[in-house]
């Protein structure tokens, strides 16, 4: 039988660490959810009880319930004797590597709020240094319990190898550039997502025109309804006579803007203004060849939207970055090594 290797957290802060190390136990919160071995296994049976004990989380998060519901399913139900385990501990940071000896249990004893255990056997502690940044970032997982896949073979080795493994060195981890754009991504697809739910139809003209203003533009938004084409007139004076005048027409669509919207565009720009079409999709050839042809229209797709958006999130309306909210973070860039920088 193929073991399996499951990453488990103690907590948001850690704190059923003590519980972990001292008790030798692996554990899951979700108290009220009591004894969950008298529960049919099936992920149905769990998902009811969850909506139930958790009523409010169930109606204002729906997702959370297949989510939480699935972790408990598989902590009792999937997990079995001798898969392994990995845990990162918060405090120190160390990787806590071990063996399931014991079938679920339900036992509040010694900490009430993590009552859903099993037994486990630690075979090895090692500090996080000693591996790749990808396998931290793995283990790293939003989830309490999750199957750790991409780099399980990199802790398999450290459980196997009578020597703790070598420290990764930065300049040859492969995976901090993997790390870096995945979680850019994840910020770009967030951004596009919030916007699209959030900002169909009109309520997107009045964001890209808070956008532009954090660029120091002045605007103006259309009234919703009959725009001829032109959503948002956008002017660096106060009276929107200076030029540049750049007249903008906005697509909430995740779709395709083809030529027709484009020559449409240019079609209400005197050769004196500018145009911009902002869309949350993507633009056909046909298209972006058209724009290219006349030097007075730009186009922003929704890639190039979420740039603007992360270049000038801080000066965003306060409604908009309570819309999206984001924080500051830094993120490890890859080394160069001689050999790439020439």
């Amino acid at each position: 039988m193929t073991q399996t290797l499951w990453g488990i957290h103690a907590g948001k802060t850690g704190d059923a660490n003590s519980l972990f190390l001292k008790k030798k136990v692996i554990a899951l919160g979700w108290h009220a959810m009591g004894n969950l071995a008298v529960l049919t296994a099936t992920r149905e049976a769990f998902k009811q009880r969850y909506a139930a004990v958790y009523p409010v989380a169930a109606k204002s998060k729906p997702g959370q319930v297949p989510t939480s519901a699935g972790q408990l399913f598989r902590f009792v139900h999937e997990m079995q004797i001798n898969d392994l385990v990995v845990y990162p501990s918060k405090n120190p940071r160390e990787i806590h590597l071990g063996r399931v000896i014991g079938d679920y249990v339900h036992d509040a004893g010694g900490d009430p709020l993590y009552p859903q255990r099993r037994r486990v056997e630690w075979l090895k502690t090692i500090p996080r240094s000693h591996f790749s940044q990808g396998a931290l970032y793995e283990i790293g997982s939003a989830m309490s319990l999750f199957v750790v896949k991409n780099y399980a073979d990199e802790f398999l080795s450290a459980i196997q190898g009578k020597q703790p493994p070598p420290v990764v060195p930065v300049a040859k981890d492969d995976s901090v550039a993997e790390i870096s754009q995945d979680v850019e991504e994840t910020a770009r697809d967030y951004v596009l997502k919030v916007l699209a739910q959030q900002t169909k139809g009109h309520p997107f003209a009045h964001f890209v025109a808070n956008l532009l203003q954090t660029m120091g533009y002045r605007t103006r938004v259309s009234p919703e309804g009959s725009d001829g084409g032109i959503d948002i007139v956008a002017h660096t004076d106060e009276l929107g006579f200076a030029p540049p005048i750049i007249k903008v027409q906005i697509k909430s669509t995740e779709g395709s803007i083809g030529g027709p919207a484009i020559r449409e565009l240019a079609g209400n720009v005197a050769p004196t203004e500018f145009g911009l079409f902002v869309t949350l999709g993507y633009f056909t050839k046909q298209a972006t060849e058209f724009a290219r042809s006349k030097s007075n229209l730009r186009l922003i797709d929704g890639d190039a939207l979420v740039e603007l958006v992360l270049g000038h999130y801080e000066a965003l309306d306060a409604k908009y970055k309570a819309l999206i909210p984001m924080r500051r973070v830094y993120i490890p860039e890859p080394v160069l090594s001689d050999s790439t920088a020439d």
